[in-house]
């Protein structure tokens, strides 16, 4: 992905990462980044809805990847980063956190959402579409979590969707080449910012439950958890949620 690659704005769009999609399908898979000032059908993760008013930006960023379907598996990752280097330039006293696999949060509060697909164009070409969704001026709650924007953090009133995406896209072509080239160290830099390492995280509901303590990522950025009889499970899809403690500010939901 180049840092210089160009940028198809929209005033209002279905959803950024579903026109991608139909550029792959006629033939175009960039390297580009189809931005939108308003979503009217924004989604998450899972199937979720993303609310998507004016005043928040919306992109994504379309490109190949020669390294296939395995590296593709990366840039979830190099997106997350790409974010946090992002907010720290705009606000570098606030501290960003990466929650696993792909929300971007302060204090336990949503300011970005992140989805990542992959296909295979028609001569056979790996495309990725990495969209991400921030939180600027709204913070619009769902999905249970509660939200937070980047005004609300301190953001300058002229801080707008177009100045964020122009410092966006250089930190996210630096983290994609990262990626690319030294995946373990993406994991290592996606760790030092990680929300709840060493803290206790569950996976999944009810009687399919796993409970363990977070002790970092795997080689393929799994999450690592520390189960109470000393063995170790490593998670590679699905959600987490810290565990709120008793009497403890530490782990928040």
């Amino acid at each position: 992905m180049r840092p210089d690659a160009p940028v198809h704005w929209h005033d209002v769009i279905d959803s950024t990462n579903e026109e991608a999609r139909r550029l792959t399908q006629s033939g175009s898979t960039g390297p580009l980044w189809i931005a939108a000032r308003q979503q009217t059908a924004g989604r998450g993760r899972l199937g979720r809805s993303w609310v998507s008013p004016v005043g928040n930006l919306f992109a994504t960023a379309l490109f190949e990847e020669s390294g296939g379907f395995k590296v593709a598996t990366r840039h979830p990752f190099a997106s997350g980063l790409a974010i946090a280097d992002m907010c720290r330039a705009l606000l570098p006293e606030v501290d960003i956190r990466l929650k696993w696999p792909n929300d971007v949060r302060v204090d336990g509060a949503k300011l970005c959402g992140i989805l990542v697909e992959a296909g295979t164009s028609s001569d056979g070409a790996t495309w990725v579409a990495s969209g991400m969704g921030v939180n600027i001026a709204f913070a619009p709650e769902g999905a249970g979590q509660a939200a937070t924007c980047l005004a609300e953090l301190g953001g300058a009133v002229t801080l707008s969707p177009d100045l964020v995406l122009e410092v966006l896209r250089p930190a996210f072509a630096k983290r994609v080449a990262q990626a690319r080239e030294d995946f373990a160290a993406t994991l290592l830099d996606w760790e030092l910012v990680a929300e709840g390492i060493g803290q206790t995280v569950v996976s999944g509901k009810d009687d399919k439950a796993v409970r363990g303590i977070f002790t970092g990522l795997a080689e393929d950025g799994g999450l690592r958890l520390a189960l109470p009889d000393g063995s170790e499970h490593i998670i590679r899809a699905g959600d987490v949620e810290l565990v709120k403690e008793i009497g403890s500010d530490a782990a928040r939901n």
